[in-house]
């Protein structure tokens, strides 16, 4: 049984019968979830999944363009090697989910039913199953030998699965431009603006998603026009940076935005961060952002979800029985080491960009900022091994730590050269500390050893329970 998951496909190719209970069957309508990095496409071809980013209008990208005071630079992901169409995807998030729904609804062997899971049923420290309200208000339970908890980023259930120790460093607030064009086509866009960052990706090809990051658990009131005024006042003098940066495109983007302010069609949600901390239950699985968060800022959550789902299918492909709970609670510890090289490289460059890219008072911070951009426009590895990171392309933990620090020791050589002085030293060490102050509680709680060390970890060698 799965709990409000939103792609059962992978267990149902395995033949194995899947009873879903979702929340709400409607086409959701959502401001995040709409990027989908190259390796999260990846994964969606070793589901089989691929064609559910078709015929639903969505766009390729093909990389990021940064920009930086009047400034720009082109990030493209490494596709040198892969297949023509591998590449990111950016669309509405309800028709995708629709398109997965719609495949897994074809197989004979699942059942779907819309439904608000109330509470687990437990026995003897077992998960047996859920206790759920079906759509027209009745009490019902359902048992399975393994369930699967994914019910989003305001899950009831993981406390029951999990120790959660949720941050929301900033909220998002979302427009969509229409009719409207950005510099670089088939490209993010990412304005390093003051406060934080703003972004803008096409979701469909007349389109344009327009996220805002806010810091802080409170966003000004959208309901007495707090919200509109902050936006045309605070924000749409920065989105002119961007309109400034091609002669082709002089106000239009910065129109566009104050239009789609004007028509008040504005939605707000918090940025969750959650490091994955299980507690392992025989009967039970937690997974998506009940189980893991991390900032949306690189676009990175579904490209996490899917590399679990491959992850738990690969692992469950050899049992043919489940119903020995214990065996299989100690066989499934192996997921969770195992999906860390995707998604604690993941996690932690998200983490850590928004801290970098966010503007700080700080002369340390301001320099780490500054070296950062200027480090990803070098190009060549500078830029390439970086994306490649983001995208999903290349989950490799360390490679990540030695891009920081190559960034943050970039920095410190700006200061010293072409003649060192003392507050160059000064900056120059605080920015290494505070560097290390950002990445290091992070990686921290994604787990060093899982990290860097899986091989360590003794759940990666135990063999398949015995049916």
């Amino acid at each position: 049984m799965v709990e409000n998951c939103e792609s059962p496909f992978a267990l149902l190719q395995d033949g194995r019968r899947v009873h879903v209970i979702e929340r709400d069957l409607t086409e959701p309508d959502r401001i995040v979830g709409e990027l989908l990095q190259p390796g999260g496409y990846l994964k969606l071809i070793e589901l089989g999944l691929q064609d559910c980013v078709e015929e639903i209008d969505a766009q390729r990208v093909l990389g990021y363009a940064l920009m930086k005071d009047g400034k720009s630079t082109r990030l493209s992901y490494p596709l040198d090697k892969f297949e023509e169409d591998v590449a990111g995807r950016s669309f509405h998030n309800g028709r995708f989910i629709q398109r997965m729904r719609g495949k897994a609804a074809t197989l004979p062997n699942i059942r779907l039913e819309q439904g608000t899971v109330t509470s687990l049923l437990e026995e003897d420290g077992v998960i047996k199953g859920v206790q759920y309200k079906t759509k027209d208000g009745q009490e019902l339970k359902a048992y399975a030998p393994l369930t699967i908890v994914c019910d989003g980023c305001f899950s009831n259930l993981r406390r029951n699965l999990c120790t959660p120790k949720v941050d929301v460093p900033s909220c998002f607030v979302g427009l969509i431009l229409e009719n409207c064009q950005l510099p670089f086509a088939n490209h993010g866009h990412v304005i390093l603006a003051d406060p934080s960052p703003i972004l803008f990706y096409p979701i469909s090809s007349t389109e344009i998603r327009c996220l805002v990051d806010v810091p802080g658990q409170k966003v000004p009131s959208i309901g007495n026009g707090e919200m509109a005024k902050y936006l045309k006042n605070n924000v749409a003098p920065q989105v002119s940076i961007l309109s400034k940066l091609t002669f082709q495109l002089p106000s239009e983007l910065q129109d566009a935005f104050i239009s789609a302010v004007e028509k008040g069609n504005i939605r707000t949600m918090p940025n969750r961060s959650m490091p994955a901390n299980p507690q392992p239950t025989p009967g039970a699985l937690l997974m998506g952002d009940a189980f893991n968060m991390r900032h949306p800022l690189t676009g990175g959550g579904m490209t996490v979800a899917l590399s679990d789902i491959v992850v738990l299918r690969d692992l469950l492909k050899p049992l043919r029985d489940l119903r020995d709970a214990a065996s299989l609670t100690q066989y499934l510890e192996s997921f969770y080491t195992l999906r860390k090289p995707v998604a604690s490289t993941i996690n932690t460059l998200a983490g850590a960009l928004y801290k970098v890219f966010s503007a700080s008072p700080d002369e340390a911070r301001k320099e780490m900022r500054e070296a950062c951009f200027d480090y990803l426009s070098l190009g060549g590895v500078c830029s390439s091994g970086p994306v490649a990171l983001l995208s999903g392309l290349n989950p490799r933990p360390m490679s990540l730590v030695l891009h920081f620090f190559a960034v943050a020791i970039y920095g410190v050589g700006r200061l010293l050269l072409p003649f060192p002085s003392p507050k160059g030293f000064w900056i120059g060490a605080r920015l290494i500390s505070s560097a290390s102050g950002i990445i290091f509680p992070i990686i921290k709680a994604e787990g060093v050893r899982q990290m860097f060390f899986p091989a360590t970890v003794p759940a990666v060698y135990r063999p398949p329970p015995l049916n």
